[in-house]
């Protein structure tokens, strides 16, 4: 079956044609025409106009085209139904309806920037909705959390969560492990964040913010890190010959200056200076 829709497609004129292709008419035909010839041409051509106004396959209230598919083919693949909320937070700019909505706008976006041939944006797009899918099938559960850091220190939260601890005790167990999780594994760029931990576990992070102090010598998690960052670069400005440049980005500084800042703040020497008090 032929199916013919207005030209320049971005988000519901591609998930639409791969909703179709996949779950509806695997034979499917996709035209793209100007908006004021789509009507006059479904009939010449015996095709069927969808997203387009005055049409059965179109938008309605705050539900988009592939909805209105979804509901008039009965398809009941729940990944399906992850993406229809996708595919209309992006469609209608609310991207409060799914978090990867605006995500999907923005790549939806470039992609029609890039590619000026329309059947050439459908078929970069069919990959796109195919990733997506995926991502929906077997992927939802996934963190992309891919240091070791991140992954033991995440452990040790899980850990935490799972044991509790009793109002009795006065250091939990799960303190020391944080503790000596975080100075084994300190090192290249460690980017973990108490809000990461916090969406990691659902749990609202001024608990955690609250419950790590307490046992950290009254410090913020972030205060803490920087802590053991500046310890690590003094292992290294002693036992290494890396540059204080090196050992800024080897501690997971973003710049020089606020390496050098932060170390001031806690030895009250500037790198360069501790370094030159070393070689006396």
């Amino acid at each position: 079956m032929k199916w013919i829709t207005r030209e320049r497609p971005k988000i519901d004129r591609i998930a639409c044609p791969w909703l179709i292709k996949n779950f509806i008419d695997p034979e499917a035909e996709f035209i793209y025409v100007p908006f004021t010839d789509v009507k006059r041409l479904a009939s010449e051509l015996d095709a069927i106009p969808f997203d387009v106004p005055d049409v059965e396959y179109t938008h309605y209230e705050e539900e988009c085209t592939f909805d209105y598919l979804i509901k008039k083919y009965k398809i009941k693949d729940p990944n399906i139904h992850t993406l229809a909320r996708i595919v209309r937070g992006a469609d209608t700019d609310r991207h409060d309806f799914a978090p990867q909505a605006a995500g999907l706008w923005a790549i939806s976006a470039g992609l029609a920037y890039n590619i000026q041939n329309d059947h050439e944006l459908l078929e970069a797009g069919m990959l796109l909705y195919d990733a997506l899918y995926s991502w929906a099938k077997h992927l939802q559960n996934v963190k992309h959390t891919e240091s070791k850091n991140e992954q033991l220190l995440l452990q040790v939260y899980n850990k935490l969560l799972e044991e509790g601890y009793g109002k009795g005790r006065k250091t939990p167990k799960w303190v020391k492990e944080i503790k000596d999780a975080i100075q084994d594994q300190i090192d290249t760029n460690l980017s973990l964040s108490l809000s990461d931990i916090s969406r990691e576990l659902n749990i609202h992070p001024a608990y955690l913010s609250r419950e790590f102090s307490k046992h950290f010598d009254n410090l913020s998690f972030g205060d803490y890190i920087r802590k053991m960052r500046i310890e690590k670069a003094i292992e290294y400005l002693k036992g290494s010959d890396y540059s204080l440049t090196e050992i800024a980005y080897l501690t997971g500084f973003s710049d020089q200056s606020h390496f050098n800042r932060i170390f001031k703040k806690h030895t009250r020497k500037t790198p360069a200076a501790f370094k030159k008090d070393l070689k006396k």
